[in-house]
């Protein structure tokens, strides 16, 4: 990930140009249109320019590998997937008109989309009202899938993600105490944080602060300085790597000791963070959907050939993009059809072997398989360990 600065400036020259129209989806359930010619049409959602791209181009990337293989291996029903990105630069309302041109003049047939929760569930209503097959990579709010029955995820829920943290630093950490900093503007932190507060104290473990912040900030030693006084074991910090990067160089600088966790918006943090203050995260934990030492060839092998395609190493987010598609497509082979209802009755019985595992879909179409807990050395990434709540 050394060179992932590069790599969004080149992906982000090659996207589509993000929709600005508002044109209204209807209700009709989707009918297969778009594969009646030569490709079956899929559609994509992420920010590839703005404050959270790093998640975006890396998501978008990897989905783009996996059409290329799926293509190279047949397609779908015969048909090699034509995939239709657009940008949505982080912003719900430019997804929600995205979203209306996929529908209304691609007319897809599913959509791999959104990335960050704020835009997945605005999203998700349309989705859900069109009754579109739709699949977020990396969109971890509880109330994406929530929507309705057609729409699933890839990737770990914000509250299992707090939960699974809570019981990781009472069982493995030995912690007793615990502070918590978070945005409150931000659904993903909020969710995170709530799941964490309650699951730790049913754990055993007391909340000494709940320090809340407003979307945009960059001071945070008011909190940290409060977080320090009570002197908590640990310090959950359910944030995305850009605010990971300044709240724990600022507690480094006041002296705040407790080790750090965070979630799986933590990956791409130590692309943001100084090399000069890279010790700030130097034994943190947060967990994440895959390591790159696992020993499985597919994995290793995309991992390969993601650095020889993007010139950049992989993150979580490409992975879960990969899978996404992975899985979308699947559904679709199994169905026999590009028909909605028949796409989302296959996504509901898959079992998808990818990247990031064996996975099976809950009542709740959330993804079913274990968490890898992360921690940072030396100025990188390092597997420690599976863990399960």
């Amino acid at each position: 990930m050394k060179k992932r600065l590069l790599a969004a400036a080149l992906a982000a020259t090659m996207v589509a140009a993000s929709v600005t129209g508002c044109a209204q989806s209807g209700d009709s359930k989707g009918t297969g249109d778009a594969a009646s010619g030569d490709t079956v049409k899929i559609g994509g959602l992420a920010p590839l320019t703005g404050n959270v791209s790093v998640y975006g181009i890396a998501t978008n990337n990897g989905i783009k590998l996996a059409v290329d293989e799926i293509n190279k291996a047949g397609g779908v029903l015969g048909k090699k997937i034509e995939y239709v990105p657009y940008d949505e630069k982080g912003d719900a309302i430019e997804a929600v008109n995205a979203y209306n041109k996929l529908v209304q003049d691609d007319k897809v047939v599913a959509l791999i989309g959104d990335v960050t929760s704020k835009p997945t569930i605005a999203v998700a209503q349309k989705a859900v009202k069109d009754g579109l097959p739709m699949i977020t990579a990396t969109g971890t709010a509880a109330d994406i899938t929530k929507a309705g029955e057609n729409v699933f995820r890839a990737c770990f829920i914000d509250p299992y993600q707090g939960e699974l943290m809570a019981a990781y630093a009472a069982r493995k950490l030995n912690a007793k105490t615990a502070a918590i900093i978070y945005d409150n503007g931000d659904d993903y932190s909020t969710g995170v944080a709530n799941a964490f507060e309650a699951a730790a104290k049913s754990e055993g473990i007391t909340i000494t602060n709940k320090e809340a912040y407003q979307s945009g900030a960059m001071d945070f030693k008011t909190q940290l300085t409060k977080i320090k006084a009570s002197n908590p074991d640990v310090v959950m910090i359910p944030v995305y790597y850009s605010d990971v990067a300044l709240i724990a160089v600022q507690a480094k600088d006041i002296g705040l000791k407790a080790k750090l966790l965070g979630a799986d918006g933590w990956d791409g943090v130590l692309e943001k963070i100084d090399k000069s203050n890279q010790d700030a995260v130097k034994g943190c934990y947060f967990c994440s959907q895959y390591s790159a030492e696992s020993t499985d060839p597919k994995l290793q092998e995309f991992l390969k050939k993601y650095k020889e395609t993007y010139k950049t190493d992989p993150n979580m987010f490409a992975v879960l993009g990969y899978d996404a598609m992975g899985m979308m497509a699947a559904a679709i082979n199994k169905a026999g059809s590009t028909d909605s209802d028949k796409i989302v009755s296959a996504l509901k019985a898959l079992e998808y072997k990818g990247l990031t595992g064996n996975t099976t879909f809950d009542e709740n179409r959330n993804p079913v398989r274990e968490a890898v807990i992360t921690t940072i050395s030396d100025g990188k990434y390092k597997f420690v360990e599976n863990f399960k709540k």
